[in-house]
């Protein structure tokens, strides 16, 4: 997808990019303000899932896949202590108070040196940025790589579906057994537009090499997140627009304007073979590059 680099050159032009993917017989993002049903725009019925859950899947297959490759930690995992963590760039850079229970950076020079110990080793962090300015204070960054919420194509219909336990609870309450509810999508298509900034990527050292790590746990970030309750989720397409310099050559939102899924039948969809999914390369502003990556 991009050009061979050394790991700590950034990148030094502008990327936008569209993600479809599909959710069947599941629950893709759950609310618990809305007892765990799917996430819903209430004025549009339209499905939605957040950036943080996109962002969580992402994070979980670099973990897997680079769980011991250079500079890829992973900064927000489940159960992590986050002062521990920024602990970590204190005993590598002032050893001698990093036990200390609350730790602040000396002077502006160490508070550089101490966000970027953090931004080196911790993956996440130097793509989408992370707020470490707790009690043991390794800063706040802004990381190069943003997603929106992703929208389905159309308003999708959420049932709630009852199930039962055969085991009982308790010794001796035979006649006891659990009633459940599970809330699920027959189908739907959802799609998501993301940004990578590379006046950000300089600041955080996010190179090439990231980017292409980056797509790879897009494509791949259902394969290793199955769960009953999310039924079957695919990743359909991904496509990138590659802008020729770091500013861009083109709005993001006219470049979006571009890609465009289309019911091609009738009836509630049920499958990917009920849309079709365009990208119309066609009158493409100059200095722009399309890539469609799956």
């Amino acid at each position: 997808m991009t050009d061979k680099r050394d790991r700590h050159q950034a990148l030094d032009r502008r990327f936008d990019f569209s993600l479809f993917f599909d959710v069947k017989d599941g629950n893709p993002n759950s609310d618990p303000d809305a007892g765990n049903m799917p996430r819903i725009d209430p004025e549009t019925g339209h499905g939605i899932v957040t950036d943080v859950c996109l962002k969580r899947k992402v994070r979980n297959y670099v973990e897997i896949a680079r769980e011991q490759a250079e500079g890829c930690k992973i900064y927000v995992t489940e159960g992590a202590v986050l002062n521990e963590r920024n602990r970590m760039a204190y005993r590598s850079l002032r050893p001698a108070d990093a036990d200390k229970p609350e730790l602040a950076p000396k002077d502006r020079t160490e508070a550089k040196h101490l966000t970027q110990w953090m931004c080196d080793n911790f993956y996440d962090i130097r793509t989408f940025g992370a707020v470490m300015n707790t009690r043991v204070n390794c800063g706040q960054v802004r990381g190069p790589v943003q997603f929106t919420f992703s929208r389905s194509i159309e308003p999708i219909f959420s049932q709630e579906v009852t199930i039962t336990r055969q085991a009982v609870t308790k010794e001796g309450e035979d006649k006891e057994r659990e009633i459940g509810r599970k809330h699920m999508i027959p189908y739907a298509l959802y799609r998501m537009d993301g940004f990578v900034s590379a006046y950000l990527a300089r600041k955080t050292g996010f190179t090439a090499a990231d980017l292409d790590l980056l797509w790879e746990a897009i494509s791949n970030m259902f394969e290793h997140d199955r769960s009953a309750s999310r039924g079957m989720m695919t990743v359909r397409k991904l496509v990138v627009f590659e802008h020729e310099t770091g500013l861009g050559n083109a709005h993001a939102h006219h470049l979006f304007e571009r890609i465009a899924a289309e019911r091609i039948s009738e009836g509630p969809p049920r499958s990917i073979q009920d849309y079709k999914i365009h990208v119309m390369k066609d009158h493409i502003p100059s200095g722009i590059k399309i890539r469609e990556i799956c």
